[in-house]
């Protein structure tokens, strides 16, 4: 072969070679270039090839931006985690809980103190209802005359009215009259009474008020308060006792369970018992002091006691203020009643054909 035929042929793989650089050189810039909008044409020179490359790759990157919004838009829209819930309050628990923590505690509003008119009146029913309740009520010291009641009321000072029944018929049976008695052997009489306590006191007080019967009464017991409270260890409350139920005339009598049982019901709160009876003077008409003397006093000793009142037993358990005090349960309130009310023997040995209970015993038997 001759020399110019081999230059030909060696020219012409470079001439290629150029041509292929060429090309590959525009379409890395085809590449590297801003590439057109969706629907524009290739600029004149661009090589097709490398258009739609473009167009793909930013079609792909076009689809990835919503992709990644609505993966950011679902983060936040859903719940955080919660801590494990605690167990549920009930709805009651809930508002106590709140009205704790919010309202302060209010101090409880006294109740509307009750008018005098409005005890006058509780007072009177109260009074009416214990007549229903005792109609056989009476004093509970056994006597045939003025003169035995003079001395069993002085010698039931701090003792029962059982012990002076029991002790009365022996000194009465030795000693009839204010003469009789006023002449004793103070010794004698001292024994016959000394089941009552404090005899000897006693012993000068009942003979001391026989010889003034005898020497400035004609040996009788006077029907006036002003002559009665002269007599030795004679008060007020002896005298209205006397008079009440030995002389018909109206008295207060202001013993123990008395003054105790007006207090407990709201009617005064006075201690001293002279002023106790001019209270309760001024509520009730002067017809039912004796009467309501003793049914105060046998309520007092048979269901509102001192130190444990029957509530639950009580028939004027709906009037009394002091109702809660003692026990409010019925049948327990059962067991603390006493004589006739609880079915034991009463305090007189010998009782109005009335009283629906038993006698009390003699001493000897008791």
């Amino acid at each position: 072969m001759s020399a110019g035929s081999d230059s030909a042929v060696g020219e012409q793989p470079a001439a290629n070679l150029k041509k292929a650089t060429k090309e590959s050189e525009s379409a890395n810039r085809a590449a590297s270039a801003p590439a057109p909008s969706p629907g524009a044409s290739a600029t004149p020179g661009t090589p097709k090839k490398a258009v739609k490359k473009t167009v793909a790759k930013k079609a792909a990157a076009k689809k990835a931006v919503p992709a990644k919004a609505a993966k950011e838009t679902a983060a936040k829209k859903a719940p955080a985690k919660q801590a494990p819930a605690k167990p549920a309050k009930t709805a009651q628990s809930a508002k106590v809980a709140k009205a704790a923590k919010t309202i302060p505690a209010r101090p409880t509003k006294p109740a509307k103190p009750e008018s005098h008119l409005s005890m006058v009146r509780r007072a009177r029913r109260i009074n009416r209802e214990l007549a229903d309740v005792y109609p056989y009520a009476h004093p509970e010291l056994d006597f045939r005359n003025p003169f035995e009641l003079l001395v069993a009321t002085v010698l039931s000072a701090q003792t029962t009215d059982l012990r002076v029944n029991q002790t009365t018929p022996a000194l009465f049976a030795a000693y009839p009259t204010p003469e009789d008695l006023a002449a004793a052997d103070p010794e004698a009489v001292e024994q016959l009474i000394r089941p009552t306590g404090f005899f000897r006191a006693k012993t000068k007080s009942i003979m001391g008020l026989a010889a003034a019967l005898r020497d400035d009464f004609g040996g009788n017991v006077p029907g006036r308060l002003e002559d009665l409270v002269k007599l030795p260890g004679v008060g007020r409350k002896t005298a209205n006792v006397v008079l009440g139920n030995a002389f018909g005339v109206p008295g207060i009598t202001v013993d123990t369970h008395f003054g105790r049982l007006v207090r407990r019901w709201k009617w005064t709160d006075e201690e001293d018992p002279v002023k106790v009876e001019a209270v309760v003077a001024e509520i009730f008409p002067k017809s039912e002091w004796t009467m309501l003397s003793h049914r105060v006093v046998f309520h007092g000793r048979r269901i509102c006691h001192a130190r444990k009142p029957a509530c639950g037993a009580c028939p004027i358990a709906p009037l009394c203020p002091a109702y809660g005090e003692g026990e409010t349960d019925p049948d327990k309130a059962k067991k603390l009643l006493k004589y006739e009310k609880g079915g034991f023997p009463g305090q007189r040995l010998s009782p109005p054909p009335d009283y629906p209970g038993l006698p009390a015993p003699p001493l000897a038997a008791g």
